[in-house]
C-alpha cells in the first residue's frame, strides 16, 4: 500500500475508514466479496476484539461476528456482563477469504493499515486477539495461541494485547472440563474484565 495512502488513513474517522474499506481493491479478496466488513461497535471503546476474517454470514451482511462464532463471542461477553455494544469488533482482513481459508500474508499486509488506523482512532486500553492469525498480525510471536493465550502483552507503549482462542475453535471443542479451551476462555475473559480501566 502506498505510504501516502497510509498517511491519509490516520487522518480519517471510523466512518471514513469504513468507507475506504468498502471500496478497497488492494488485494484479490475484493474481487470475490459480497460485502467488505469494516467492523462495528463503540468508536471510543476501551475493549477491542480482532478476529481473522469474515465468514459467509459476515460477507452477506457486511457485519463482523454474526454467525455461530459471533453468537459464541456474545455469550463469552455476556458471561462477565460486558455489553457487546460497548466494544469494537473487527478482523485482520476485511473481506472473506474463499471457503473461509486462512488469509494469505499479502492479503493481511494489504489490510493491516486499515486495522492500525482503526486502533489509532479508537485507542482502546485492551485489544483481544482471537486466534493465531489475529495474534500474529499484532504480536511478533512465533509460539501458537495455546502457548501465549491468557497473558497481556504491551503493544506500542500504551495498549495491552490479550490473545484468546477464536470462538470458532470453541465450537469445535465443546468440552467445559477444567483445562479445556472453553474453560480457559471463560477464565481469560474474566481476566480481561478485571483489567479493564474505563476512561
Amino acid at each position: 500500500m502506498a505510504k501516502n495512502h497510509l498517511k491519509g488513513l490516520f487522518k480519517l474517522n471510523l466512518d471514513e475508514i469504513a468507507e475506504k474499506i468498502r471500496t478497497c481493491t488492494m488485494c484479490p479478496l475484493s474481487q470475490s466479496r459480497t460485502n467488505a466488513v469494516p467492523g462495528e461497535g463503540k468508536d471510543d471503546a476501551d475493549l477491542m476484539f480482532v478476529g481473522e476474517g469474515p465468514g459467509a454470514q459476515e460477507d452477506a451482511l457486511g457485519r463482523p461476528f454474526v454467525g455461530r462464532a459471533g453468537d459464541k463471542l456474545t455469550e463469552i461477553l455476556n458471561s462477565v456482563n460486558i455489553d457487546r455494544g460497548n466494544v469494537f469488533i473487527t478482523n485482520v482482513v476485511k473481506c472473506r477469504p474463499p471457503e473461509n481459508r486462512n488469509p494469505k500474508s499479502d492479503e493481511q499486509e494489504a489490510c493491516l493499515p486499515y486495522l492500525e488506523a482503526q486502533i489509532a482512532e479508537i485507542n482502546p486500553s485492551i485489544i483481544v486477539t482471537l486466534g493465531n492469525t489475529a495474534t500474529k498480525a499484532l504480536l511478533d510471536k512465533d509460539r501458537g495461541i495455546t502457548k501465549i493465550r491468557g497473558n497481556f502483552y504491551n503493544w506500542r507503549g500504551n495498549i495491552q494485547v490479550f490473545p484468546m482462542y477464536h470462538p470458532s475453535y470453541l465450537l469445535r471443542n465443546p468440552s467445559k472440563e477444567k483445562g479445556s479451551p472453553k474453560y480457559e476462555t471463560w477464565q481469560d475473559i474474566k481476566k480481561v474484565n478485571q483489567n479493564l480501566t474505563p476512561r
